[in-house]
């Protein structure tokens, strides 16, 4: 119960830090408008996440799901589970309604079965592309006081997208620490490999 709790209080300090720096005075004369999409960039970088975590779940022996590093951490099946259910946690709080029977407390350590893993991440990522497509731009800008005074809805989808790709890099390291090379990685080298047997 106290994980999501100090979560959310790491959440809010960051914010608030972000909130403080954003309130310094833009002396900069560009007036250029931007050119980044949060929205569209996110929606990318979280499908690509979650298709590595889903071909890595799927490359991982089936006993190795409750292999951990040490006692005091997550198994590759909570991290699996962290990755799905964090989608949740973070888009409720914009106002989006997790599954019914979506438990954050216990959903890390709701299976040890792949099948259920890769379907956990699937839905939840169905769940996610649904959410964000449908926010509007304006939506990314709303304020979300109770986060910190500057802090918007951009700042939560922002957070969701690193902490995504934190947990991957987190995955990686359990997988090669088995001696386990990632699906991407091992399609990238037989791609090299085929390009220089053409040389």
């Amino acid at each position: 119960m106290k994980a999501p709790i100090l979560s959310l209080i790491c959440l809010a300090s960051i914010l608030n830090a972000s909130a403080v720096h954003a309130q310094t005075p833009n002396n900069s004369t560009d007036s250029t408008a931007p050119s980044y999409d949060l929205k569209a960039q996110a929606l990318l970088d979280l499908q690509a996440v979650n298709k590595k975590c889903v071909d890595l779940a799927q490359a991982l022996p089936s006993d190795k799901l409750t292999w951990r590093p040490s006692p005091d951490a997550r198994s590759f099946a909570e991290v699996f589970l962290h990755v799905a259910g964090e989608r949740y946690g973070f888009l409720s709080m914009l106002g989006a309604t997790p599954p019914a029977g979506f438990k954050p407390g216990q959903f890390d350590k709701s299976t040890i079965e792949k099948e259920r893993i890769v379907e956990a991440l699937n839905q939840s990522w169905d769940f996610t592309h649904k959410t964000m497509n449908a926010m509007s731009n304006a939506d990314f800008a709303k304020l979300l006081p109770k986060l910190g005074p500057q802090a918007n809805e951009g700042d939560v989808i922002y957070l969701l997208v690193a902490d995504a790709h934190e947990h991957l890099g987190q995955l990686v390291a359990y997988a090669r620490q088995n001696g386990i090379t990632p699906p991407w990685t091992v399609q990238m080298q037989k791609k090299k490999a085929a390009a220089a047997g053409g040389k």
